[in-house]
């Protein structure tokens, strides 16, 4: 626990962040009428299709740049916006909480009514609800046993995969489909509302979180939650993992707080939505378990809360059916690679040399994804028994870490589940955040100039639209981290007094 900073450096003053919160306000609308133009739209939107400002947006050039471009400067305008905020907000006293919740209501309110944004899993959650409703099995018929699952607007790269959810999500899906009859624009409205359960979920418990580590709660909350890209991850795409990391902090809460129990279940609960925090519950056991515990104390633990998680997943499987049907379709997400993303990239580098020798190239980078999901588990299994039982939560984060890390895909939302497991254990005001800004300007920049819905007759391509897109994001960063007299200092300076610890 870090020691609580001189009260000469803790006192907080606050530099008008009202024009900060403003800005971000002003691209979160920005983003919200690029929406309109280039966000997905489904085409049993029929009521929305027939908006005269919607239809010269989507269905004429002029429109869909202009939404393209809308978009751009909007998403980056909200990174300038939380990184001046930051700045703006020295001290991190108490009175700083109240400005960063009026900054995630003011970013985060033009959002909620935006078209889905930078991805289409909440079309996905329809026509998997459309799956539960027909009484077919999720974890075995993928969402193309849905005739009119392409009129719905679902990724057909999915279509054929089972679902990678759990039991909660499927009868939340279910009960959202059966309530709104499938009809898309109410449903989206409805996934939505969960999302932001968890939004509240993480305001609520980050904070409190923190403080139990001795970290500054506000800079936690302002590193988690006024994010941008927790916002638009959560908030913009509607992911359901935004209800899967709120009751997993709630969980961690719970079992720094002592109530073991309650922990259990709303991790439990967490499960459920995306199996993923399963990785919680041996760190939860050895919180249990307690400090200086013996290996036989731990590992009764280690199996008092699997068998509660376990259990109460059983049942549930007994009540809907499936059964642990779950389990086989972990591997979903991992069928695809990506870039960016070290081991997919290493894997296309021995896939294209392969091919270019006469190999299988691609059998090759099987094996690359392969080795690394074994180093991911060796490294999970050292955080396990190695470690400072004062450190449980960082080692978890540092865990989860390995498993995003050294997967052939990382989504951004997967680098949003870490962004709270840090903040809440310190993440220090140097290159660690420092790597944080980057990650979030290069997701935000890769978001908007990838996940486009252009209309494919009109004189725009796609291909065009995402160069026009990142030729936007990447002069709007290198503007940040290069020109703009207040924000290059963040991404080159020396530390400044926004301090880690808590201030009492």
């Amino acid at each position: 626990m870090t020691a609580p900073a001189p009260a000469s450096v803790a006192t907080a003053h606050i530099g008008r962040p009202r024009i900060a919160i403003i800005q971000g306000f002003i691209g979160s609308m920005l983003m919200l009428v690029g929406s309109f133009g280039v966000g997905w739209l489904s085409l049993a939107s029929r009521e929305l299709r027939q908006v005269q400002v919607i239809i010269w947006l989507r269905f004429e050039p002029a429109g869909a740049v202009l939404s393209v471009i809308l978009l751009a400067l909007g998403g980056m305008l909200l990174v300038r916006s939380w990184l001046r905020l930051g700045q703006r907000l020295q001290g991190w006293g108490p009175e700083t909480h109240r400005t960063i919740l009026t900054a995630i209501l003011a970013w985060a309110a033009p959002m909620c009514f935006a078209l889905p944004l930078f991805s289409r899993d909440v079309f996905a959650y329809i026509a998997q609800g459309q799956v539960m409703v027909a009484g077919l099995n999720p974890y075995e018929d993928g969402y193309s046993q849905i005739s009119n699952y392409l009129q719905i607007g679902a990724d057909d790269l999915w279509a054929q995969s089972p679902t990678p959810y759990g039991p909660i999500f499927l009868w939340m899906e279910e009960l959202i489909v059966r309530a709104t009859g499938g009809q898309p624009d109410l449903s989206i409205l409805l996934f939505r509302l969960l999302a932001l359960v968890g939004v509240a979920l993480c305001i609520y418990y980050v904070p409190r979180l923190a403080e139990l580590h001795g970290v500054n709660p506000h800079r936690a909350l302002w590193l988690t939650v006024a994010n941008p890209l927790f916002l638009t991850n959560f908030v913009a795409s509607i992911h359901n993992d935004s209800l899967m990391v709120g009751l997993a902090v709630a969980g961690l809460y719970f079992a720094a707080k002592g109530r073991y129990v309650t922990s259990v279940l709303l991790v439990t609960l967490s499960i459920g939505i995306k199996p993923i925090t399963l990785i919680f519950l041996p760190f939860i056991g050895l919180m249990w378990a307690g400090r200086d515990a013996s290996w036989p104390r731990k590992i009764l633990y280690w199996a008092i809360t699997a068998g509660m998680s376990l259990g109460i997943l059983w049942i549930l499987g007994i009540m809907n059916g499936f059964g642990f049907g779950w389990v086989g379709a972990l591997s979903t997400p991992g069928s695809v690679w990506i870039w960016y993303a070290p081991v997919g990239f290493l894997g296309m580098v021995v896939a294209v040399t392969g091919d270019a020798l006469g190999f299988d190239g691609w059998s090759w980078a099987d094996v690359v994804h392969t080795i690394g999901t074994l180093v991911s588990l060796v490294l999970i299994t050292w955080l396990i028994f190695k470690g400072d039982h004062a450190h449980l939560v960082r080692r978890l984060a540092l865990a989860l870490t390995a498993v995003v890390l050294l997967a052939p895909m990382i989504q951004a939302w997967y680098v949003v589940w870490l962004i709270p497991l840090f903040a809440v254990t310190g993440i220090r005001d140097d290159w660690q955040v420092k790597v944080l800004y980057f990650l979030v300007s290069f997701f935000m920049i890769y978001a908007i100039s990838d996940q486009l819905d252009i209309f494919p007759y009109i004189e725009l391509d796609l291909g065009t639209a995402r160069q026009i897109a990142a030729v936007v994001g990447v002069a709007f960063a290198t503007y940040l981290v290069l020109l703009d007299p207040r924000t290059k200092t963040l991404f080159r300076g020396s530390r400044s007094t926004d301090q880690l610890p808590l201030s009492r």
